[in-house]
């Protein structure tokens, strides 16, 4: 009797390798910094885009856990008002006072919290989709930032707290080395852990997964209340980059960090997308700022051009599963007409 063997991974191939959307971006990112350098003059130069990345990579934070939300098929659109809560909540608290070391661990806190009630509601009422859920805790969060310091701004903080935003660890931005860390630790929790490929499972199939034992509903609070906590660390490297907050800091940061992850190739459906594709995205939007910054450009010619490679981060993924679609139909039909 003929044996037959059973595959359960792919044979590797290099074609295939090389054409994932990861190396596509790669490839945008290296575009766009020939593109900036040929307009001009001063953008080639180490120290200008060193610190270059200390003025995007604040909202970069909230990008790492948005890829889990993603993968999840579900999204968070209330982490802009958590970078506001938080961050006002710290700075009012140390004008009234409080130590700004115990103020930083409130505002982490405070973040964590809101991300948690948003995952909350999200498992307890399972007929409100993502979006009605953290639209209203949007609202909310931001709302009551107002409530707080009204249009007024607060800041005032010690010396030591501007090191965030621009303090160097040996001719490196901190803010860069803490990202680095932070996108390692998340890379390794989606890609290398049981919990990163039950998120990939639940974005897959939810019923299913739920089904097989996951545990749907914790994972889903775990990782929201991870965007909670990403967005108040965002939040202190932001106020002590400005020196001072007020209720309405880090307007539009959730439309920014959506666009990053969709731009790195997440699938907006779920289950599918890579960290290191998100990471990617956000220097090439960010250096892409840099550079047209530099020379004027107007920031609605800015959004037309990351509009358009929104795009192609949605079409070109759709096209490639349509051609192979339509391959694997020819090849059926061939052999059909084989056996016939």
């Amino acid at each position: 009797m003929e044996q037959r063997a059973l595959m359960s991974k792919k044979e590797f191939s290099l074609k295939r390798f090389f054409l994932q959307w990861e190396w596509m971006l790669v490839l945008i990112f290296l575009l766009v910094n020939a593109i900036n350098v040929s307009l001009s003059p001063y953008y080639f130069n180490y120290d200008s885009l060193r610190d270059a990345t200390m003025t995007f990579l604040d909202k970069a934070f909230i990008v790492l856990p948005m890829v889990l939300i993603m993968i999840l098929g579900e999204i968070d659109i209330s982490v802009a008002s958590t970078v506001a809560l938080s961050a006002v909540i710290m700075a009012d608290l140390h004008a009234k006072g409080v130590p700004m070391e115990a103020a930083v661990v409130i505002c982490l806190l405070v973040g964590t919290l809101c991300g948690f009630l948003n995952g909350w509601l999200l498992v307890r009422f399972k007929e409100l989709s993502s979006v009605i859920v953290t639209l209203a805790t949007m609202i909310i969060y931001r709302g009551i930032a107002y409530m707080i310091l009204e249009d007024q701004a607060a800041g005032q903080f010690p010396e030591w707290f501007s090191f965030l935003g621009w303090g160097y660890v040996f001719g490196i931005p901190f803010i860069l080395i803490a990202f680095a860390v932070c996108a390692i630790a998340f890379g390794l929790l989606l890609h290398m852990t049981t919990f990163g490929r039950r998120i990939y499972a639940i974005g897959n199939n939810p019923v299913a997964s739920r089904f097989s034992g996951v545990q749907v509903d914790r994972i889903k609070i775990i990782v929201f209340t991870l965007a909670g906590l990403m967005a108040a660390v965002t939040a202190l490297f932001l106020t002590s980059r400005m020196g001072s907050t007020r209720p309405n800091v880090a307007m539009g940061y959730e439309l920014d960090v959506i666009a990053m992850v969709v731009l790195g190739g997440i699938s907006t459906a779920g289950g599918k997308g890579r960290m290191i594709g998100a990471v990617i995205a956000v220097f090439l939007i960010g250096f892409l700022r840099y550079g047209l910054g530099l020379i004027n450009v107007p920031a609605q010619v800015l959004l037309v051009i990351i509009g358009l490679m929104l795009i192609a981060a949605v079409m070109v993924p759709n096209l490639k599963r349509k051609r192979s679609a339509a391959a694997n139909v020819r090849k059926e039909d061939a052999g059909i007409k084989e056996a016939i």
